[in-house]
C-alpha cells in the first residue's frame, strides 16, 4: 500500500494526536521525523523489519545533572517499510498509530514487553 508523503505525514500527525494531553505535555526535546527507509547503521543488531526507532535518553533514565545541555531525543517513523506491509488505507493507518505510539513509549522509558502487552509492538 503506498500513499504520498503528504498523506503519510498526515498519518503520523493522526497518530500523535491521539497521544493523551498528559502524555503530550511530558514530551519535551523530542524530534519526530519521517523517513523513507532505515539506514544500514540504524538496522545494526535489530532484527526483523524496523518500522520506527527512538534514539535518546528516556524520561525514565534522565537526572538533572545527567541530562543537561544534549541534544533533542529523536523518534524516526519509517514510511517504506510500513507502507509495505499495509494492504489497504485502514491498515496503513493502524500501523502508523501503533508504531508511533510505541516509540512514544521508548521515550517514556518502557520496555518492548511491556508495549507488546499494550498493544503498541
Amino acid at each position: 500500500m503506498d500513499v504520498s508523503r503528504a498523506r503519510f505525514e498526515e498519518l503520523v500527525a493522526n497518530a500523535l494526536d491521539e497521544v493523551p494531553e498528559e502524555l503530550a505535555a511530558e514530551m519535551e526535546n523530542v524530534a519526530i521525523v519521517i523517513e523513507e527507509w532505515p539506514t544500514h547503521e540504524q538496522r545494526a543488531g535489530r532484527r526483523g523489519i524496523l518500522l520506527g526507532l527512538y534514539e535518546g535518553v528516556p524520561l525514565t533514565a534522565r537526572g538533572p545533572v545527567t541530562y543537561a545541555g544534549v541534544l533533542p531525543d529523536k523518534i524516526t517513523i519509517f514510511r517504506g517499510p510500513i507502507c509495505r506491509l499495509a494492504r489497504d488505507e485502514p491498515e496503513l493507518a493502524r500501523q502508523v498509530r501503533v508504531t508511533v505510539l510505541h516509540e512514544i513509549g521508548h521515550y517514556f522509558g518502557i520496555d518492548d514487553g511491556r508495549l507488546h502487552e499494550l498493544g503498541w509492538a
